[in-house]
C-alpha cells in the first residue's frame, strides 16, 4: 500500500469511523461478559475460596497461550494480595517443572476450552501428590470442568474478535474471575492496607502506603481567617492561599473550614452578599486526619468522605496543616 493511498484511508471518514467502530463493539462485549460472571458467584466460588484457605501450601496457577499469560497474571496477583502463589507453565510442566508442585498446594487450571492436552496432562500428577484442582473454563462439559474439584464457569457467548476466533473475552473473563478469587481470598483471610505495604515497598504505591501525611501536607502560610471575617475580605485570603479552602479559626481552635463548594452554596443562597461572614457559609467540624496516618489512609478518609482535602491536626485538635487529595 502506497503512502499516498494509506492517507487517504485514514483521513476518510470510513476509514476513522471503522475502527472506532469496531473497538467500541469489542469493549462492549468484553464488558458485558464480565458483567454476567456476578451472577455465577456461588456456593462453587464459595467452596474454592475456603479450600485454598484451608490448605497449608500455594495456589499454583497454570494454563497455556493466552490462558497462560492470565495465569501469571492472577498468580501475581494471588501473591500481592497475602495468598502465596506460583505460576507454572503447563509446558514446562512436563520438563522439570512438576517438582515445583508439593503436597499441600492447590492447582488453579485455566483453559477456556477445558480440551487443552498440556493442562490436562497436569492432573494425573496433581493427583499423585493430592493436590486438589479448582479450573477457570469456558466449557463447564469439558474434560477439565469434570476431572476439577471444582469447576468455575468462564464461559462467554463469543469472543470480542471480529471472527471469533483469538481469544480476548474469554481472558479478560478468565482474568477477572481470578481477581474476584484473589480478592476474597484477601478478605476472608483478614489482609490489610499494611500487610500489603510490607510486599509493596518501591514505586508509588508503596509511597502511598508508607509515607505519613505530615511529610506531604500543607504547613506554610495556611489560608486562615477568622469566623466574623466578611465575605469580600475571605476571597483574598481563599485565592492566595492556592488550596481551594479557607480555615475558619477561633483562636488557636478550628472552628470550620470554607471550601470552593461552600463558597458556591452560600453565595446561590444569600440575599445579600455583604452580609455574608465565613461563619454563615463555613462547614463547621471538618473532617481531620493525624500527621502520622498514611497518605493511603488519607486518600481512603476523602473518598469515602467525598471530600478533595482533610486538615491535618493533633490529638490536642491544633491544625497543623492541610492535606488534598492531590498530594
Amino acid at each position: 500500500m502506497t503512502d499516498s493511498v494509506m492517507r487517504t484511508r485514514i483521513g476518510s471518514d470510513d476509514g476513522l469511523a471503522s475502527p472506532i467502530r469496531a473497538a467500541a463493539h469489542a469493549l462492549s462485549i468484553n464488558a458485558a461478559a464480565v458483567a454476567t460472571l456476578a451472577s455465577r458467584i456461588d456456593g462453587s466460588f464459595g467452596e474454592a475460596v475456603n479450600l485454598i484457605l484451608g490448605r497449608n501450601g500455594r495456589a499454583v496457577v497454570s494454563g497455556m497461550g493466552k490462558s497462560g499469560l492470565v495465569a501469571r497474571k492472577i498468580s501475581a496477583t494471588l501473591s500481592s494480595l497475602g495468598t502465596p502463589s506460583i505460576f507454572v507453565h503447563s509446558a514446562d510442566a512436563g520438563h522439570g517443572d512438576l517438582g515445583m508442585i508439593t503436597r499441600g498446594d492447590t492447582a488453579v487450571l485455566i483453559s477456556a476450552s477445558g480440551e487443552t492436552d498440556e493442562v490436562l496432562g497436569l492432573i494425573p500428577y496433581l493427583r499423585t501428590l493430592d493436590v486438589p484442582i479448582i479450573s477457570i473454563t469456558g466449557n463447564m462439559r469439558s474434560t477439565l470442568a469434570r476431572q476439577s474439584d471444582i469447576a468455575l464457569d468462564g464461559s462467554i457467548e463469543r469472543e470480542a474478535c471480529l471472527h471469533n476466533l483469538a481469544p480476548t473475552t474469554s481472558t479478560i473473563v478468565a482474568m477477572a474471575m481470578g481477581d474476584a478469587l484473589a480478592i476474597a481470598l484477601c478478605e476472608a483471610s483478614g489482609f490489610q492496607a499494611a500487610d500489603f505495604a510490607q510486599y509493596h515497598p518501591g514505586g508509588k504505591l508503596g509511597k502511598r502506603l508508607k509515607t505519613p501525611v505530615r511529610d506531604a501536607m500543607h504547613k506554610a502560610d495556611l489560608p486562615i481567617c477568622a469566623p466574623d471575617t466578611p465575605l469580600k475580605d475571605m476571597l483574598p485570603i481563599m485565592s492566595d492561599g492556592r488550596l481551594g479552602l479557607v480555615l475558619v479559626m477561633s483562636g488557636q481552635m478550628l472552628s470550620g473550614i470554607v471550601t470552593d463548594g461552600d463558597l458556591r452554596r452560600g453565595l446561590e443562597q444569600a440575599d445579600e452578599l455583604g452580609d455574608l461572614h465565613a461563619r454563615d457559609i463555613m462547614t463547621p467540624d471538618p473532617l481531620t486526619i493525624g500527621p502520622d496516618a498514611t497518605l493511603y489512609e488519607a486518600d481512603t478518609k476523602m473518598h469515602d468522605a467525598r471530600v478533595t482535602a482533610l486538615v491535618v491536626a493533633d490529638p490536642a485538635k491544633k491544625v497543623l496543616g492541610v492535606i488534598q487529595i492531590h498530594d
